[in-house]
């Protein structure tokens, strides 16, 4: 079965083989954002590359593995309540860790825990409803909530602690996490209807440009722990 998604991917004419497509357009929107508004307000700010550039390069990644998963779940629509409750789940955590992370690295916990629990929570809540209603609903919003605490306590207790070796690790993780969930999305929807027939790179475009820009303003400009000063 690994094989046959593997395949699809590659050479299918199923959403799945849209999901290089969308991960390189979210790619290319955030780092276009990132270079527009580097050369335009960021490289007047001392030692921003060494402060910010390393979470924000991670951050893109992981938009744009989250944009693939997105894109699945939103092709389809409607999943079997079991699989939209994996999802609402899978979604809310991973929105909310990651970003609450990445954040709570540069700004302290209290910034990052506030924007990944509502990151984690409106993706969630959306994805993980839509997909089976009530019960995804309830496991997107809870995994959101835990989420962005989790994920910005971790980033925080690290602080002092080889946080940027911690970044790799909880990247790598949290990205199999995402493909794990790419490959099962598949392995559900084929039973089902596909309800959406284009690639909704509009969706994508529009998602990455929003996270990417928010993330960066609340690095730069956002308040901060008096640990970061």
């Amino acid at each position: 079965m690994l094989k046959e998604f593997l395949r699809e991917v590659k050479n299918g004419k199923g959403v799945e083989s849209q999901l290089v497509k969308t991960i390189l357009f979210s790619l290319i929107t955030s780092f276009a954002v990132l270079g527009l508004l580097y050369f335009a307000k960021f490289r007047f700010i001392d030692n921003f590359m060494s402060n910010y550039g390393f979470f924000l390069f991670f951050a893109v990644l992981s938009y744009a593995l989250l944009s693939g998963v997105l894109l699945q779940v939103r092709a389809f629509g409607k999943f079997p309540c079991m699989s939209g409750m994996m999802i609402g789940m899978t979604i809310g955590m991973i929105a909310g860790f990651l970003p609450g992370y990445f954040l709570a690295s540069t700004n302290g916990m209290f910034v990052g825990s506030v924007f990944g629990i509502v990151f984690g929570i409106v993706f969630g809540m959306i994805f993980g409803g839509c997909s089976c209603g009530v019960m995804g609903f309830l496991e997107g919003t809870m995994a959101g909530f835990m989420g962005g605490l989790m994920g910005s306590m971790t980033a925080f207790m690290l602080f002092n602690d080889n946080l940027r070796a911690a970044t790799v690790i909880v990247f790598f993780v949290c990205s199999i996490i995402l493909i794990a969930l790419n490959y099962t999305l598949y392995l559900e929807s084929k039973q089902l209807d596909r309800r959406r027939h284009d690639n909704d790179l509009f969706f994508t475009i529009i998602f990455s440009f929003i996270a990417t820009t928010v993330t960066t303003w609340l690095m730069v400009f956002g308040p901060r722990s008096g640990v970061f000063g």
